[in-house]
């Protein structure tokens, strides 16, 4: 299957964020926003570090396909690459506060609400076409998502607004094409970083000295935000949005189960009906691509 790699790209990455909860709780201590500043501060570092090392070729040649664009075309690019950072950076800082001020149910739930904003945005924005067995996933994923809302309609509101911030996220970057993608990342992050520079010094707290703070922050930079940001970029170049959207419902389900078994956090028989019904609902959107597979495996044994 020609979109099998995308596919397997956006799984990787959602499978990886399932987990960000296990760098990010140990250290909860201290201000979202200060893990927020050095999260981007370290990305950004790292990034424009291998992109000046190793990719001066690619870098040259984003410059020149920019430059051939009509200029309508360009004023568009620069507009969704400012937007596509501002809504990274917003969706970051959001994520943060409510899981190490919320809970972490409210950010499990926040993906599974994004998946359904994403689909909606990408079909009257984009007018990517859903079949019947597509809308009927929605369907239940938006009824997982009240059934989970029901129990706590706080976290629900918290939920949206995580959600829609990485819905607008990946409904721009699905039309932003052309670019290489980790010139793309390094250029969102990078912006990122420069718009939160003049906050740094009224808004951080103390400089950390702990180890463990180092360590959490380089591996949430490394594993947990380039890697999977790379390969999410990469996943929606090959398949559309509303699919990657619906994907993302991977994220929660491991943040779920870690909130139950590693945090024990409380967990009503309620919660567990809306995420049974919400895998169901990944399971039928992308069935057609899960039948696609087994008949090609079927011919594949026969031959």
């Amino acid at each position: 299957m020609k979109t099998t790699k995308y596919y397997l790209a956006a799984i990787t990455a959602y499978i990886t964020w399932g987990f960000f909860s296990l760098v990010l709780k140990p250290i909860h201590e201290y201000a979202s926003l200060d893990i927020l500043f050095y999260r981007v501060f370290s990305c950004s570092i790292l990034m424009l570090l291998i992109s000046f090392l190793f990719m001066r070729k690619k870098i040259n040649e984003t410059i020149e396909v920019f430059r051939a664009l009509p200029p309508s075309k360009r004023r568009n690019t620069v507009l969704l690459n400012i937007g596509g950072s501002f809504f990274l950076m917003l969706n970051w800082f959001t994520f943060i506060y409510v899981m190490n001020h919320v809970s972490v149910k409210a950010t499990s739930l926040a993906y599974l609400v994004c998946p359904i904003l994403t689909t909606l945005l990408a079909y009257f924005i984009l007018h990517e076409k859903l079949s019947k067995t597509q809308w009927l996933a929605v369907g239940l994923s938006i009824s997982g998502c009240l059934l989970l809302s029901y129990a706590d309609i706080m976290d629900m509101f918290f939920s949206i607004i995580i959600g829609l911030t990485y819905a607008s996220y990946l409904v721009s970057q699905r039309v932003n094409k052309g670019f290489d993608k980790f010139i793309i990342l390094t250029f969102h992050i990078t912006l990122a970083a420069l718009l939160l520079v003049p906050f740094y010094p009224a808004y951080s707290g103390p400089i950390p000295t702990e180890f463990t703070f180092y360590f959490c922050i380089e591996t949430i930079a490394i594993f947990f935000t380039i890697i999977p940001l790379f390969l999410n970029l990469y996943a929606l170049s090959g398949i559309n949005s509303s699919t990657v959207g619906m994907l993302l419902n991977i994220n929660p389900m491991i943040a779920f189960g870690l909130a139950c078994f590693v945090y024990k956090e409380k967990i009503t028989a309620l919660q567990i009906l809306a995420y049974v019904i919400i895998f169901m609902a990944v399971l039928v959107f992308n069935s057609h691509h899960l039948f696609a597979m087994k008949h090609k495996n079927v011919l594949s044994a026969k031959s």
